[in-house]
């Protein structure tokens, strides 16, 4: 599951995700990332794992797609997660995405946010 969090503001998005992502998860995060990028240019997105399983083959499959697709629209990301493996997720992603990539741990989602907004 993929929610928007409250905090998003112009080129700042951030999202919780939980569970294991399906392609349906990507029809609706797809098109709301896709609108601020319209609007506001390159975008700085909060990525919060919570509880978060990884993905289905589609949901894979539509994920590599968006960041080839957005390779220079998205200015920074910060992936704040539980798991080391999500921490390595984070590195195997920085190939795909022109701008800067980082991991935090869970107790540091307000340095993500401030990291996101320098």
């Amino acid at each position: 599951m993929i929610e928007k969090l409250d905090r998003s503001a112009g080129k700042m998005v951030g999202y919780k995700i939980s569970g294991k992502l399906h392609d349906e998860d990507y029809k609706k995060f797809v098109p709301e990332i896709e609108a601020v990028i319209e609007k506001e240019g390159p975008v700085r997105v909060l990525l919060v794992m919570r509880d978060f399983h990884g993905w289905d083959l589609h949901a894979a499959w539509d994920d590599l797609k968006f960041d080839i697709k957005h390779y220079k629209d998205l200015e920074r990301i910060a992936m704040v997660g539980e798991n080391k493996w999500e921490e390595w997720m984070t590195k195997l992603s920085k190939p795909f995405i022109k701008g800067n990539v980082r991991y935090f741990d869970s107790h540091e989602l307000e340095e993500a946010w401030k990291w996101l907004e320098s």
